[in-house]
């Protein structure tokens, strides 16, 4: 037998005669017999063997899984993820969308939040394609493929769970009245119209048409609202967005709102967002550019690394913070955001593309109106 590993465990028991079995009441013991216990030792070796025809000691150092995190592939993962302008302002290529005054684009983000949940699944999928040809044009490429594969995947899921678990499992309910072939009545005819509750089966599940009513309405206001801000986000300015969030609020002020301090954090909040993607993005990229042999690494070590990674993120986000405190001090910010001025770099105008895109809006709000009384 090949012993890779030994171990030698030494245990220290007095005399048996003096404490199991006592002779007297008062068990006292010289100075000669403590000597004595000290050298009374039990030796026991454990020993781990490495072999084949060793069936009891097993090596328990091969059932540790290493390596199935597969870090390398969550780094990539992360690097490829934010390597699409999330929430940022992407100038190029120049579209009419980059033209239309920020104060319409809020009220479009506020109607196409509520009209998915105010009108017929016809508007609701109708909104969906909208909002997909309308990326796929102004959007670059790169920018358009990344982002709608992620909210397609993500609205599509929200759509099967509803779908199926809204209304999917059916309640276990005794009927309390007999059936009419008990009662000598005919049963009632089936409706002309074809109307069907029941849409389709799954095995145990059923897709009805309440399911089909909270799925659509779910995945479709999420694919809305991702994607609606993401349009807002790449062909707006943070200047601009603050210029008509503080057109908005201003009627406040007279009410004790305190809209410079909201207006100045939403601005600091929109310019952070792209420090945050860039720090997450650069450090996994670091991590995958070492060519870490992650095979060689055990768990502990694996674990070891996701929370340095995770722990130098917040380091860095913290950095970049107390950088852009420094440099709003050094520029003259004392705390007050009444007596700050800020600057938006630009004034808004409003033209006749921001007529036109009002003039569609109030048709869009009319038609999910009426699709409710003349869409059955």
């Amino acid at each position: 037998m090949n012993c890779n590993y030994a171990t030698f465990i030494s245990v220290s028991f007095p005399p048996p005669s003096s404490v199991l079995f006592p002779k007297r009441t008062s068990a006292i013991l010289t100075p000669k017999q403590t000597l004595l216990a000290r050298n009374v030792r039990l030796r026991v070796r454990a020993s781990a063997s490495k072999g084949d025809g060793n069936a009891q000691a097993a090596n328990w150092s091969q059932w540790v899984p290493v390596g199935s995190f597969a870090a390398d592939k969550v780094f990539r993962l992360i690097a490829g993820a934010t390597a699409s302008p999330i929430g940022q302002f992407v100038a190029y290529p120049t579209t009419f969308l980059h033209s239309v005054d920020p104060r319409v684009k809020l009220v479009w983000l506020l109607a196409l939040v509520v009209l998915p949940a105010r009108s017929h699944i016809i508007m609701r999928f109708g909104l969906v394609i909208y909002l997909t040809l309308l990326s796929m044009w102004v959007l670059p490429r790169n920018a358009w493929t990344d982002q709608l594969g992620r909210v397609y995947l993500l609205s599509g899921l929200l759509f099967i769970t509803l779908g199926l678990g809204s209304d999917g499992v059916p309640a276990l309910v005794q009927l309390r009245t007999p059936p009419p072939a008990m009662m000598g009545l005919p049963n009632l005819p089936v409706s002309l119209s074809g109307y069907a509750y029941t849409i389709t089966k799954l095995g145990p599940l059923t897709f009805t048409r309440k399911g089909l009513s909270v799925a659509s309405t779910v995945a479709c206001l999420t694919f809305t609202v991702f994607q609606s801000a993401s349009l807002c986000l790449t062909t707006t300015t943070p200047e601009q967005l603050a210029f008509a969030l503080r057109w908005f609020m201003l009627p406040l002020r007279y009410i004790g709102v305190s809209v410079s301090e909201i207006v100045l954090t939403l601005l600091l909040s929109l310019r952070f967002i792209s420090l945050v993607f860039d720090e997450v993005r650069n450090i996994a990229l670091g991590i995958v550019s070492r060519r870490i042999n992650w095979k060689q690494l055990t768990v502990m070590e694996t674990i070891d690394i996701f929370f340095n990674y995770f722990r130098r993120i917040f380091k860095n986000i913290f950095s970049h913070a107390e950088q852009i405190s420094q440099a709003m001090i050094v520029r003259g910010f004392k705390g007050d955001s009444g007596s700050h001025k800020i600057y938006f770099l630009s004034e808004s105008s409003f033209g006749m593309v921001d007529a036109i895109c009002l003039l569609f809006l109030t048709v869009l709000i009319g038609a999910a109106l009426l699709s409710e009384y003349y869409l059955v």
